[in-house]
């Protein structure tokens, strides 16, 4: 007997099958477009726009960290006009001060420029020999890869009181710029809130907007004053401790450590570098040169482990890499300025999707008991491996069920499809 050769059906593409998945890519590809052309114009509007946004945005989150005072203010009758001119000449009288608590030892620090440079000079002559031989290896290889181009150094007129003279009007406008929008923000904070307010359509989108006002005001404004509570308590360390081992002006460095405190990582790095550089110009011996910069990152650590976690707690901490990419981001495009607004705005955003996209802790369907050898940590890994295993398997029961709608049924095939023998 002659064997009959089974044959397995074959399943035609579906021109309207293959049309919907090329629509699909098309439209994620067409969003996708959008979004990166919406970012692309946002960072053009940063940069052109920063003489105006930075004072703005740097108004906006100092209004936020001063609107809890406004409110007490307020609560002895005293109107928002007048309370947002109280807050507004708080702030005056404390950029003043810090301005004379820096006048009188920057003055000194200026008259012994030339003898700290001469010291400077002399101790980089010690590095001449290092710094000859990278010179000779860098003629080496030009010779080997034969570049012949030259730098070309052009000398520009003017001179500092010039650029001085030319950035002075600009930096005036941005600081009445600052002034008037603080003013105006604290003044009227109440009313743009009840304006957005009044803006959403449904009872549920208004309660998660108020929600949003009064997450994004609290967290800014405990961190901003837990901050600057912390940075002062660092400034007066680092005054003692310099003070203690000698340093020259120690309530000059107890004051840049805190400002530059504000910016985390970078603020850091900098004071860091500028206690070096005033160790090599006033101070003789290694260990005397790194004894002002050690002390300060003692501290530093001290502040930054224990201090900081105890006072902001353990809700408000954000993704280091997050933190240091905001401020990367903010410094770029709007300098200083951007970085004393890069952690505020993390929390501004982050406020606003916490609210805007509430999130959900990921249980599987049977969660995995704690036993008593297991931390938390631990116990949440499992759980979410748990969960990725579910969403895997749905995935693939989904895949099959897909894959069997697509083969008909014996003897309802369209046109195309060969029927089995």
């Amino acid at each position: 007997m002659a064997k009959t050769a089974t044959r397995l059906p074959r399943v035609a593409v579906i021109p309207e099958v293959v049309d919907s998945q090329f629509e699909r890519i098309l439209g994620n590809a067409a969003k996708g477009s959008m979004v990166l052309i919406g970012l692309v114009v946002l960072l053009v509007a940063l940069e052109v726009g920063k003489v105006i946004l930075a004072p703005i945005m740097l108004a906006i989150v100092i209004g936020l960290m001063f609107g809890p005072v406004a409110d007490r203010v307020e609560r002895f009758g005293v109107p928002p006009a007048l309370s947002a001119a109280v807050v507004v000449l708080m702030l005056i009288g404390v950029i003043v001060g810090g301005m004379l608590l820096f006048a009188v030892p920057l003055s000194e620090w200026v008259a012994r420029g030339p003898l700290i440079w001469e010291k400077l000079k002399a101790e980089l002559d010690n590095w001449q020999a290092p710094l000859q031989a990278i010179g000779s290896f860098q003629q080496q290889l030009t010779g080997i890869f034969g570049n012949s181009s030259s730098m070309a150094v052009t000398v520009e007129d003017g001179g500092p009181v010039t650029s001085i003279a030319f950035l002075a009007p600009a930096i005036a406008a941005q600081v009445l710029i600052f002034l008037a929008s603080l003013y105006f923000f604290v003044a009227t904070r109440n009313h743009i809130r009840i304006s957005v307010l009044s803006l959403c359509i449904s009872r549920r989108v208004r309660w998660r907007t108020a929600h949003i006002f009064e997450d994004v005001e609290h967290r800014v404004s405990r961190f901003l004053l837990s901050i600057t509570f912390i940075n002062a308590c660092v400034g007066i360390a680092v005054s003692l401790a310099m003070w203690a081992i000698g340093m020259p002006s120690p309530v000059l460095w107890g004051a840049l450590a805190a400002v530059l405190n504000y910016i985390p990582y970078v603020g850091q790095g900098v004071m860091a570098v500028v206690l070096v550089a005033v160790g090599l110009g006033t101070q003789t011996g290694l260990e005397h040169i790194l004894l002002p910069v050690g002390c300060y990152m003692a501290i530093n650590f001290i502040e930054g482990q224990l201090i900081t976690p105890h006072f902001i707690g353990r809700t408000m901490t954000l993704n280091p890499f997050v933190i240091f990419l905001s401020i990367t981001f903010w410094l770029w495009a709007w300098g200083p300025v951007g970085g004393l607004v890069a952690v505020p705005s993390l929390l501004i955003v982050t406020s606003i999707l916490d609210h805007a996209l509430p999130r959900k802790q990921l249980m599987p369907s049977k969660p995995i008991r704690r036993t008593r050898n297991m931390t938390d940590r631990e116990a949440l890994l499992a759980n979410a491996a748990a969960v990725i295993r579910e969403q895997a398997q749905q995935s693939a029961d989904d895949a099959d069920a897909k894959k069997s709608k697509l083969i008909p049924p014996d003897g309802t095939a369209p046109s195309g499809v060969e029927a089995p023998a």
